[in-house]
């Protein structure tokens, strides 16, 4: 009985019309992000000619059952939104064909540009050039100087430069001379900039990324005391920096699926979300000064971690989530993901082709879908916070399996029992390690007592992860292409009922004996026929 009154709440509590929408708006922006300008326009004027068809189909039924009108309301609100994010790509196409760089694109000829920086700088792999770093440097077009000409607009390019270009800063404007090449299919800028020759700085203006990255390095600094493995992850997991985190221990950490754990994810949104709210209750703060108060906190998270889609998806959920429950509404998580994926998608289309969105997506719709109902399974002996804390892992795991394999082909036995006893840790790092980034930038000694308490725990991370990876059979090979991604799905079911049967041992045994009595029956009444026979 208990059983089947959770089953009805979750089903009560999930709200699948939504469902349509999430599903035409990504199919429609990553098909935008693949074809040309031309192509996108026609996608969406099909989608916007299907809408209208839907529309006029739900009025000629207006005094049908609620359900035959509900229907095509619903595939017209998702042909609409599709339709959207296709006039969003079309328009950034053209964008980027039309727009200053495209003709120096096109020429393939040295140029003289003048680009000013908004992101800091990250280093671009390599193969096979080991010793030949290259940087990353997001930047936004002043004037650009090409066989003569002076263009000036606006635009927005990736600068691949050398080490010269690892100490740029966000909002220094600089002179460089490079060749611009096309960008690849689903990327959102206008063009590459192959740098041939060292940036010179023309001028600096304040840029909020560029105070992000100094308490950045400010807290990477004030940790630099504790041992190398809690020194380097203290940081990623804190602010995204993994500039000190050992490659050792980022390979364990990938044997052990816990790579996540290495920087900022949808989790840390999450647990700074609901810091800033349990403060704004002991402030006793009415509800709506409660939720701007946790807004607002949440918003000074994302630009010191930077952008990132998992951090953009968990802040977009919990600004909907907020007004949700200022308004009342209670109980719509799966409303929430949807609402929180669809402005993403419409907002910035290429986020439709990033693995590291669509694994973000994944895991909360598994927690969403799976983890109250995996927790109602335990006996009432097992305390709750254990039960959530093995259920929460395993259900997003469930479903991020097959696209993790369909990323890196390999099998980690151990990387839900490793990711359930380091999950207690996760909270107090994130909590104690964002604290000490203002006391860092007071002095470091002021962090002294939160670093020293987050390092810790920390380090009990790092300690798990090269536990786990030292263990025989911690990276298995698995099987590539489509074949390892159905094998992938098929192991996720299985492992389900494993932990279901595990968890329901009288159940199960039930269930074997009503099979084995119909089995008895049906081999009963075969050999009374072949009797009379």
């Amino acid at each position: 009985m208990a059983e089947d009154s959770e089953r009805d709440r979750l089903l009560r509590r999930l709200d699948l019309r939504l469902i349509p929408a999430v599903l035409v708006t990504w199919v429609a922006a990553l098909a935008g992000s693949v074809l040309t300008a031309a192509w996108s326009a026609t996608v969406g004027a099909v989608l916007a000619a299907a809408a209208s068809a839907l529309l006029f189909h739900s009025r000629l039924r207006a005094t049908a059952a609620s359900r035959a009108r509900t229907v095509p309301a619903t595939l017209a609100l998702a042909c609409v939104l599709g339709a959207v994010a296709a006039g969003h790509c079309t328009l950034a196409a053209g964008k980027r064909n039309q727009g200053p760089l495209g003709a120096a694109v096109d020429a393939d000829a040295g140029v003289v540009i003048q680009v000013r920086v908004t992101g800091s700088p990250s280093a671009v792999p390599q193969p096979g050039h080991s010793g030949d770093t290259r940087w990353s440097v997001p930047a936004n077009l002043v004037s650009l100087t090409t066989e003569g000409n002076v263009i000036r607009g606006s635009a927005s390019l990736i600068v691949i430069g050398d080490d010269a270009w690892q100490d740029i800063r966000p909002g220094q404007r600089v002179r460089t001379t490079g060749t611009l090449k096309e960008v690849r299919p689903g990327q959102s800028e206008a063009a590459i900039l192959t740098a041939s020759t060292k940036p010179v700085v023309m001028g600096s203006a304040f840029d909020l990324q560029d105070s992000a990255a100094k308490l950045r390095e400010q807290l990477r600094d004030a940790a630099s005391w504790l041992p190398p493995d809690a020194a380097g992850l203290l940081p990623g997991m804190v602010t995204g920096d993994t500039s000190a985190l050992p490659e050792s221990l980022e390979a364990d950490m990938k044997t052990t699926g816990m790579v996540h754990l290495t920087a900022v994810s949808g989790a840390n949104c999450s647990l700074i979300l609901g810091g800033f709210i349990l403060l704004a209750r002991c402030l006793r703060l009415a509800r709506p000064p409660a939720a701007t108060f946790a807004g607002c906190g949440l918003g000074a998270f994302v630009v010191l971690v930077g952008p990132e889609p998992s951090v953009l998806r968990a802040a977009v959920m919990g600004f909907v989530g907020m007004a949700a429950l200022t308004g009342g509404l209670r109980g719509r998580p799966l409303t929430f993901l949807c609402l929180a994926t669809i402005v993403l998608l419409l907002l910035d289309p290429t986020l439709a082709s990033n693995f590291g969105f669509l694994l973000s997506v994944l895991a909360t719709l598994g927690i969403v879908l799976l983890a109250s109902r995996i927790a109602s399974w335990f006996p009432g002996t097992i305390p709750k916070w254990l039960a959530v804390g093995l259920s929460v892992p395993l259900s997003a795991q469930v479903l991020c399996g097959p696209v993790i394999a369909a990323l890196q082909p390999q099998f980690s036995p151990y990387a839900l029992i490793a990711n359930v006893i380091a999950g207690p840790l996760v909270a107090p790092i994130t909590i104690l390690g964002t604290l000490s980034v203002p006391l860092s930038a007071i002095h470091p000694l002021a962090a002294a007592i939160p670093i020293a308490l987050a390092g810790g725990c920390a380090s009990g991370v790092a300690g798990i992860a090269r536990f786990f990876a030292g263990l025989p059979g911690a990276a298995l090979p698995w099987a590539e292409g489509p074949a390892g991604i159905v094998a992938m799905s098929i192991s996720s079911v299985v492992t389900v009922l494993v932990v279901w049967t595990a968890l329901h041992p009288g159940g199960v045994l039930l269930r074997m004996r009503v099979l084995h009595h119909r089995v008895m029956v049906v081999l009963e009444r075969l050999d009374n026929i072949a009797r009379r026979k």
